[in-house]
């Protein structure tokens, strides 16, 4: 026999989750985020098997040639190639993986790491939660692409040395948010009430704190990618990341800085697929914050 709920939907009771995907499809703005970010992933994931031409390969017959709109551009070579014949449209997509993916790749890992300590940081009191807070204030006195400099100084040039820092400077960062967090629901009153009620600080922690961490994972984790991918390709851009021919964005546009004049597209691509991963990241962590603090309060 069906049950009410299916004869009646509108007497079914939706979950926060559910609650919050129909706050978020009413933002505009979060949706075209949304999408720009499904794309932004699908040139992560395929982008050498997307891209029409190897990044490498070059073009002797077509230097600096301008994008496929204007006068002297070709509609085999769309948004035109370097002062070297290479497509850049293939290297543009091509780099999203260099770019994009490895800052995912960084913000997994500082999450998981700084996720782990803040929480245990937030739970503990006396010396070492004292002790971790002045850390802390330490690290975060310094920014975190100069933070990466000093560690990619320190470990020497190359992608791998670079998301390493990288992660070494955001991790603290991802420290301070839980530890904040974590500190703050351990004063309230439902926390009191399950230590009364003979819950331990695992049962504390799983049933208590975690499910109201959201907000903060959510965000900090959106503000962390777009630092990542600017870390990374400033870093580029200053010649200590990736390395030539690799075509991620930093490089890229480092590379083209000669060019401004003579080759603006050179510049401008890469600047702009830059811009607009950090826009759209920005626009869905943004969307997925208010819907996830309208649900929760």
């Amino acid at each position: 026999m069906p049950s009410r709920a299916n004869i009646y939907p509108e007497l079914r009771v939706r979950s926060p989750l559910e609650q919050a995907w129909e706050l978020f499809r009413q933002n505009t703005l979060a949706m075209i985020g949304l999408w720009g970010l499904g794309f932004l992933s699908l040139l992560t994931l395929f982008g050498p098997w997307l891209a029409p031409y190897p990044p490498h390969e070059q073009f002797s017959q077509a230097l600096l040639l301008p994008p496929s709109w204007a006068d002297d551009g070709n509609i085999d070579f769309f948004l035109g190639t370097d002062d070297l014949g290479r497509d850049l449209l293939s290297r543009l997509i091509t780099g999203a993986r260099l770019t994009v993916g490895n800052g995912v790749l960084v913000v997994l890992v500082a999450l998981l790491v700084g996720g782990c300590i803040g929480i245990l940081g937030g739970m503990s009191k006396g010396l070492k939660s004292s002790i971790l807070n002045h850390l802390l204030d330490t690290l975060l006195s310094i920014p975190s692409l100069l933070l990466a400099i000093i560690f990619v100084a320190i470990l020497g040039p190359g992608l791998f040395n670079t998301l390493l820092a990288i992660t070494l400077a955001l991790t603290p960062q991802f420290i301070r948010a839980t530890y904040n967090a974590v500190s703050d629901e351990m004063q309230k009153e439902y926390i009191t009430a399950l230590r009364l009620d003979g819950a331990n600080r695992w049962r504390i922690l799983r049933f208590g704190v975690l499910p109201n961490l959201s907000d903060t994972i959510v965000s900090q984790t959106t503000r962390g990618l777009s630092s990542a991918i600017l870390d990374i390709t400033a870093v580029g851009f200053l010649g200590l990341g990736a390395q030539p021919p690799r075509p991620e964005w930093g490089a890229m546009l480092s590379d083209a800085m000669e060019l401004v004049y003579l080759a603006p597209w050179t510049v401008t691509l890469p600047g702009l697929a830059i811009l607009l991963s950090v826009l759209v990241i920005n626009m869905v962590g943004e969307g997925l914050r208010q819907a996830i603090n309208e649900v929760m309060n």
